[in-house]
């Protein structure tokens, strides 16, 4: 066992309970800013770390390209996903917009 398998075998544990404490704090949490930061910076970083210990275990430029490829796209799309739920969940909480007309009332099935 070489010193890279050590260092993969390493980052695939961090990232995994990184992973695992995401989870939790998307149960544990009650708010929407709470759950969607427990959601977004572990889980990216858990996410990360994966995929390092993948390249770790197959230090190639073959499998370089597609790795940054998923870490780029996986920091990307989780900070405009948090955006999107927190930009909804204060729309629905505020009572009238910065203009200072009056929210339509939600209607819920």
């Amino acid at each position: 066992m070489s010193l890279l398998d050590v260092a993969a075998g390493a980052c695939l544990l961090l990232g995994a309970l990184l992973a695992l404490s995401a989870g939790a704090g998307l149960v544990k949490f009650g708010s929407t800013l709470d759950r969607m930061h427990a959601g977004t910076k572990p889980q990216v970083l858990g996410v990360l770390l994966v995929l390092l210990a993948m390249w770790l275990h197959r230090p190639t430029w073959a499998t370089a390209g597609p790795l940054l490829l998923a870490g780029v796209s996986q920091v990307i799309t989780v900070s405009v996903a948090a955006y999107v739920v927190a930009r909804a969940a204060y729309w629905r909480e505020s009572p009238s917009r910065d203009d200072g007309t009056a929210l339509p009332p939600v209607e819920e099935d």
